[in-house]
């Protein structure tokens, strides 16, 4: 059977380009995070970047290429998991921020006159720039990828759980590795203004979003939604008001971050769909962090 052809379209290409402008903004952003106020000021922002800060002072190893060289391992073990083309922002989003940290080291002055303010602006400047990436449909790899695959073989463990308890150890571990009581709990807060930046810029303050779209392509929505998300939908059967037509209405909640995402897969299987997005105050269940445990 002969394979079929992708055609390139001037769409694709145009969204490829502000894909790697988006990549760079975020390396830029993520390098000033690492280089002005985490390195020097001995601040972990979890996850594998923060294990690159403790080797870079404990061996003088460059920050941005141990990221991407702790990567690879988790790039091979997720490729069926997470599929070639989110597999392949990725990479590139990583390479980016990979490349920005080792090569504006020299370039970008150190901030060491107030931790608590360097902290601070980590977390924002490190939130901006995930924000950059994850809006474009991309990651930058490391726990996001860890919490995917140990959710795969372990599903009854929610993925946010295992994202904050792998940056919580990180934390700690720079606790030991500085000596410093201080340095977990500037950690602390600079997660904690990372995540809050996310959620300010990717679609407003609140977390948790609830999603209601009603569409003629349900099978094709729900199964993207489930295989490129990880997220859950539950199928209403609706019918039109002014059309009598009957329709499939899904009901979906995600993290404000996947909000993006999950409008882009909107738009690619049914362009005609209509959603409706609104503020979730809490969501208790699988993979949100609001869960009882």
């Amino acid at each position: 059977m002969a394979k079929k052809k992708i055609k390139i379209t001037k769409k694709m290409v145009l969204d490829t380009i502000v894909d790697y402008i988006f990549y760079i903004l975020g390396g830029f952003f993520y390098s000033v995070s690492v280089n002005m106020f985490s390195t020097p000021n001995h601040i972990s922002i979890g996850g594998l970047t923060g294990i690159s800060t403790l080797l870079n002072y404990l061996f003088q190893l460059p920050v941005g290429t141990m990221v991407f060289v702790m990567n690879i391992p988790l790039y091979i073990l997720s490729f069926k998991i997470l599929g070639t083309r989110f597999l392949t922002k990725t990479i590139v989003a990583t390479a980016s921020c990979s490349i920005c940290i080792d090569l504006l080291k020299n370039w970008i002055p150190p901030y060491t006159n107030n931790p608590l303010l360097a902290a601070i602006f980590c977390g924002v400047t490190c939130g901006v720039a995930l924000s950059l990436v994850f809006l474009r449909g991309a990651t930058t790899g490391g726990t996001d990828i860890i919490g995917k695959l140990v959710h795969k073989f372990r599903p009854n463990i929610s993925l946010g759980k295992i994202i904050l308890l792998c940056d919580a150890v990180v934390v700690g571990i720079s606790g030991l590795v500085y000596r410093n009581l201080e340095s977990m709990l500037y950690a602390a807060i600079t997660i904690f203004a990372a995540s809050k930046t996310i959620d300010f810029i990717i679609y407003g303050s609140a977390g948790g979003k609830l999603l209601l779209i009603v569409t003629s392509n349900v099978d094709e929505m729900t199964d993207a939604i489930t295989k490129r998300l990880d997220r859950g939908a539950t199928i209403i059967p609706a019918k039109g008001g002014y059309t009598r037509e009957d329709k499939d209405m899904i009901l979906c909640a995600v993290r404000s971050h996947e909000i993006a995402n999950i409008n882009k897969i909107v738009k690619e299987v049914d362009p005609n769909a209509f959603t409706m997005i609104t503020n979730a105050s809490e969501i208790v269940g699988e993979g949100f962090q609001s869960e009882i445990s």
